[in-house]
């Protein structure tokens, strides 16, 4: 498969994973949860904007990138094991980066370093 291909498969991918979580509403608050999905950046995430009480709610629980024909996971604030829906949604291992984490651990997280 050539560049381009994967890239459309990978952004395929990483938007049906953010759009699925995105659809469950928090049990508290009036809490709205959105995706913002940048092509032209590859930047995709899932953007919480709400209040909780007297507490206003901002924030992004997920953010995926598509870098170099990879996938990066820049956030991951959920309990949701981002690496391994991308990899049974059919992203490669090698092509999935934990880009939240410092380079030299990234070695040990089974993923690619970069």
């Amino acid at each position: 498969m050539d560049t381009i291909d994967k890239s459309e498969q990978y952004r395929s991918i990483v938007k049906k994973v953010l759009t699925e979580y995105a659809s469950y509403k928090p049990s508290y608050g009036d809490i709205e949860v959105t995706t913002v999905f940048d092509r032209e950046s590859d930047r995709y995430l899932v953007l919480a904007i709400g209040w909780d009480n007297k507490h206003r709610v901002y924030g992004s629980s997920m953010q995926l990138d598509i870098k170099n024909g990879k996938v990066w996971i820049q956030v991951n604030n959920t309990e949701l094991d981002i690496g391994q829906e991308l990899i049974d949604l059919g992203v490669a291992r090698e092509d999935i980066v934990i880009g939240f984490q410092p380079p030299y651990m990234r070695q040990l997280s089974g993923y690619a370093i970069a």
